[in-house]
């Protein structure tokens, strides 16, 4: 009798305790910035905030630097606002705004335009269909990408779009030389890409050096007259699924613009890092002062930047250590290079300056760090564990909030708890990072349902915080709630994802090559299981995306471990969904390739599914075929499996609309308080 009532005493704890502090739409409606950029003139910096699906420009100038909205959209619209580009002279802004996707299910309709709005305020002004805008640093005209050739338009005036050039294949990656009378562009054309210059006045194309490979990423040297570009040898074994952790190696080249010879100044080396791995940056290659290229490498198996003398020579480190290099920038005149990293603060990111002088520190993230246009300070992203990003100011060594009025009056950023860094064993002994949301109040002996986040991807990182990525801005707001509502949360940075490496990122058999990742989400559990403040019959997955595929298929092979899953546009049968095998390839090898795919997918292993599931798609998914869903949801009728859709008409992959978003965590919230409290 007193064990019954212990029990029942421990159970209207839980109860009451499930009760959250704020609800779903109070956590989700702080504004998501991005799109951070900084005027060459006039000390203005410029940013977007998407609130509550309401997307805008916001700017702050110096001296006092006080943000206000430069344009008014409103409504929860679903159309995207990106591409910030300022004239030369720092007076107006280009943007893109709309896309391909119709969220609304407009019956006239959607599109994506170019328009260009006056700093000091005004209306926004159409240029013409289009995206990918590149003004010219003469001023007076912008080229753009249109039905994948390049246009020009003017920023005066009529714009009286026209036809640069009609070339096959698709343009893009658009950069005006130095006196605007030349641009470079990159022609992609099935398996490999040329890098060329069009040059305004003969109104000719000249292709730098032409090869089956890859060019890309060209870059101007300041004083015009050289193009330097990225060559990766052609290779459709690259285009296959699964780890790469070499190939034949890349190079960088140098091109006379005016004839289109090159040279090769540079190649990795074989092994480490001779596949070229990417940094978020205005280009790959970036011409700096010294007539010197900076790039990012892998030559130890971590994300490092690197120069080398654009004559050629060996290249020098400009950073070094067991961390990753993520966002980088070189300021105007070349002689500064600012970049955010995880140097001793593994989920996090922080601002750093080259040579390896650290600019910001503590329990924040900041990220997207530009050097202002006077070179006398610099702009970035800052969050932290209660307090989404917004943009800081980093003068004298002290960092100042740019819009500390953007959060909403009801936010609830001191009922937020702040995530605990964890580590545990995979299923096979690997170690596995990730951060623990803890409920409030939690009695000695009591055991709470806890649920396990898998972030897409995979090529992701959870922090310690609020994402800089809006789709993890919101997956971060709903594992908050789910905290509040009682449950403890463990969010899985699993094998295949960024931040600790070559290695770990391009981890041997994960994905459709042997799902190695099933050995993560079952130490997770095991993990849970194990914790004095969880019951372990109540453990339950949720996941988007890639994380949508661990999470149908930790339900597939261990509904004796978890309870139940909600999987937001996952992926079911690799067979369908990535590239396995070559053309060329042997019929046994295809086959081979085409079981062990089937083999790694949630639809081999139906038989041991029983635990319920929701399934959440938006049937415009560009990323995911909506076909995943489909073909699930008849497996698991066959299986006689309980399981609940919320399907979205012309949504896409990351849903747009924030209405769909609060809809699918709503959905998604009831079903696991169903299932598991």
């Amino acid at each position: 009798m007193r064990i019954v009532l212990t029990l029942a005493a421990l159970a209207g704890t839980w109860l009451a305790a499930a009760e959250p502090r704020f609800t779903l739409e109070q956590v989700m409606n702080a504004p998501f910035a991005s799109e951070l950029t900084v005027a060459p003139k006039g000390g203005r910096i410029a940013w977007v905030f998407n609130s509550r699906g309401a997307r805008n420009i916001w700017l702050a100038e110096a001296p006092g630097y006080q943000a206000r909205r430069l344009t008014t959209y409103a409504g929860d619209d679903g159309q995207e606002l990106s591409s910030l580009t300022w004239t030369p002279d720092g007076l107006s802004i280009v943007f893109v705004r709309g896309g391909e996707a119709n969220p609304l299910s407009d019956p006239q309709g959607s599109e994506q335009a170019l328009w260009i709005v006056p700093a000091a305020g005004g209306a926004p002004r159409r240029l013409d269909d289009g995206s990918a805008p590149s003004v010219s640093p003469q001023g007076g005209v912008v080229a753009y990408v249109k039905k994948g050739q390049v246009w020009s338009a003017a920023l005066e005036g009529e714009p009286k779009p026209a036809q640069l050039i009609k070339a096959r294949g698709e343009c893009g990656a658009l950069r005006w030389s130095p006196d605007g009378t030349a641009l470079a562009f990159v022609s992609t054309r099935e398996d490999y890409s040329l890098a060329g210059v069009y040059v305004l006045g003969a109104r000719t194309v000249r292709y730098l050096d032409p090869s089956v490979d890859r060019d890309d990423y060209p870059a101007w040297s300041p004083d015009g007259k050289r193009i330097a570009f990225l060559r990766t040898p052609n290779s459709r074994v690259l285009a296959l699924f699964g780890p790469k952790r070499e190939a034949e190696p890349w190079s960088i080249r140098v091109a006379e613009a005016a004839t289109g010879g090159s040279r090769e100044i540079w190649r990795a080396r074989p092994g480490r890092g001779s596949v070229f791995r990417v940094v978020s940056a205005a280009n790959q290659l970036l011409w700096a002062d010294g007539d010197r290229i900076v790039f990012p490498w892998e030559a130890d198996g971590w994300t490092h930047l690197y120069s080398v003398p654009a004559k050629g020579g060996e290249a020098a480190r400009l950073t070094t250590g067991e961390f990753e290099v993520e966002h980088v920038s070189v300021s105007p005149d070349g002689k500064q290079i600012v970049y955010s990293s995880n140097e001793g603060d593994p989920d996090r990111r922080h601002i750093w300056k080259v040579p390896g002088t650290q600019l910001t520190r503590g329990d924040s993230i900041e990220w997207s760090p530009l050097v202002t246009g006077d070179g006398g300070a610099v702009v970035c992203l800052r969050s932290d564990a209660r307090n989404p990003g917004r943009p800081y100011l980093l003068e004298g060594g002290k960092l100042r909030d740019l819009a500390p009025d953007s959060l909403p009056p009801d936010f609830p950023a001191q009922s937020l708890a702040a995530p605990r860094e964890v580590t545990f064993k995979a299923a096979d002994g690997m170690e596995i990072r990730g951060q623990l949301f803890l409920p409030e109040n939690v009695r000695t002996g009591e055991r709470r349902p806890a649920v396990i986040f898998l972030h897409g991807g995979p090529r992701r990182q959870m922090l310690l915080g609020w994402n800089y990525m809006d789709y993890y801005h919101n997956t971060y707001a709903f594992n908050q709630y789910l905290a509040a509502r009682g449950y403890v949360v463990l969010s899985v940075n699993y094998r295949s994802g960024t931040g600790y490496g070559l290695e770990f990122r391009e981890a041997l058999r994960y994905g459709a090559v042997g799902a190695s990742e099933f050995n993560d989400v079952l130490g997770a559990g095991q993990y849970l299981k194990g914790r004095p403040d969880v019951d372990g019959k109540r453990v339950g997955l949720w996941g988007g995306s890639y994380g949508g595929y661990l999470t149908a298929l930790g339900l597939a092979r261990a509904s004796d471990l978890f309870a139940a899953g909600v999987d937001l546009h996952g992926v079911h049968d690799w067979r369908t969904e990535t590239k396995v095998f070559l053309p060329s390839d042997h019929m046994e090898v295809r086959e081979q390739a085409l079981r062990l795919a089937f083999e790694s997918s949630p639809m081999a292993h139906m038989k041991g599914w029983r635990s319920p599931v929701l399934l959440v798609h938006g049937d415009d998914d560009r990323n995911v075929e909506f076909k995943q869903t489909v073909q699930l949801v008849e497996a698991l009728r066959k299986q006689g499996v309980e399981f609940e859709q919320l399907i979205f008409p012309d949504e896409v992959h990351s849903f747009l609309r924030h209405a769909r978003w609060l809809e699918a965590f709503h959905a998604a919230a009831e079903f696991l308080d169903k299932h598991l409290r």
